[in-house]
């Protein structure tokens, strides 16, 4: 069974009058989204994937399928030639067909500078399933107002359990076997580095970037240090840099930023790690840090997507090591903030320091415990599952 992912309307609304680049992650299920979309949608729909070699040679030789009212391209990017491309196709014939470009390598750095594509497309970035999209809720967002989470229940708390157990990437949270789990990061970190990364960039050092990527998940929720990590792997500064960056690109992992305010002395650079596969981290408080953020990335990634808001995911730590685990901020104002804890219900110094100084309209302390929410001197301590239920 196809699951119903929470782009879909979305995606379809854009379709009118545009093209739709969609891109994420190796197996998140770009091309599933696409195929629902079509099946849902269109009468006849058409699937073309850059490396079929006998889909390539049709696309080169602009020898497509006939009577289709939706064209999906996948990786298409890989060709040297896919901008003039697609502007072709869409100008010659976007009153007959819709066209929907899917790929695992982040469109959003192919289509940068002297794009010939502008206003033509629209690109929207599919993550994993968060605990919201998989209980069905409808994303429901008023910038700057509280976020309306779902009332507690049994179901809620198993798909949580499920969630935080198998991640959000559709294979293995669908299926909820460990077997498909340990087969599922094994050949997706694989295929990430000997397929994806070797095909589009130019290292040699394949194995060496392996390692970095074995490192890294102990790293999650940590200041990162790649001038450590570049001691570790005996490499010059500018290669661990270059390397990290690709990682990035690739979707492998995410790097947020210390909110820089002038009310307080914030540590301006070194970014905190998070991997887009919150279920390859071992230890549990860690695992729940980055499960959280990831549910925030996603929420803002939506916000930027879908209704062009500049919101962006900070964390907060001052001069005097004072931190705070999350913030949302749009145009870099703050909105909410989110201290993660395993099971501790206590209230954080930290968190009402920064509240105070940064007058932030809405603080969370999320904790691991089930059935927990109540509202302390303006800071709301609850349930993760009842927080995450409100995002996207």
């Amino acid at each position: 069974m196809l699951h119903k992912r929470y782009l879909q309307k979305f995606v379809l609304a854009d379709l009118k009058d545009r093209m739709v680049f969609i891109g994420g992650p190796r197996q998140v299920g770009k091309t599933t989204l696409a195929r629902l979309i079509g099946d849902a949608e269109f009468l006849n729909h058409a699937y073309l994937n850059w490396d079929n070699a006998e889909d390539r040679k049709n696309i080169i030789r602009n020898k497509l399928p006939g009577g289709m009212e939706l064209l999906v391209f996948d990786e298409i990017h890989k060709y040297k030639l896919w901008k003039n491309y697609l502007k072709g196709l869409f100008d010659s014939y976007k009153g007959k067909f819709k066209i929907i470009v899917t790929g695992s390598a982040r469109l959003d750095v192919y289509r940068r500078g002297g794009d010939s594509l502008f206003g033509r497309y629209h690109h929207y970035r599919l993550h994993p399933f968060s605990l919201a999209e998989a209980i069905g809720a409808e994303p429901n967002i008023a910038v700057f107002k509280d976020i309306p989470f779902q009332r507690a229940s049994a179901k809620i708390h198993v798909l949580y359990e499920q969630l935080i157990r198998f991640g959000g990437f559709p294979e293995p949270f669908l299926k909820k076997d460990d077997t498909v789990l340990r087969r599922f990061h094994a050949e997706r970190v694989d295929r990430l580095v000997k397929e994806d990364i070797r095909d589009l960039e130019q290292i040699r050092e394949l194995s060496q970037l392996q390692i970095l990527v074995d490192i890294l998940p102990d790293k999650v929720g940590s200041l990162l240090s790649l001038n450590a990590l570049r001691e570790d792997l005996g490499v010059t500064p500018k290669t661990i840099s270059h390397w990290a960056d690709v990682l990035e690109r690739f979707y492998y992992h995410f790097r947020i930023y210390p909110f820089a305010s002038t009310k307080i002395k914030s540590l301006r650079k070194q970014p905190k790690l998070y991997l887009w596969d919150w279920s390859q981290v071992s230890e549990p408080g860690r695992r729940l840090e980055n499960m959280v953020a990831s549910h925030l990335l996603k929420f803002v990634h939506f916000l930027q997507d879908s209704a062009g808001y500049t919101a962006e995911l900070f964390f907060l730590r001052d001069a005097q090591g004072r931190e705070v685990d999350f913030l949302v901020a749009i145009d870099k104002k703050p909105w909410f903030a989110v201290e993660v804890k395993i099971n501790d219900q206590s209230l954080s110094n930290h968190t009402r320091y920064f509240s105070s100084r940064l007058m932030i309209p809405f603080m969370y302390q999320v904790v691991n415990e089930k059935g927990v929410d109540f509202l302390q001197d303006g800071i709301r301590v609850m349930s993760a599952d009842s927080f995450l239920s409100g995002l996207v």
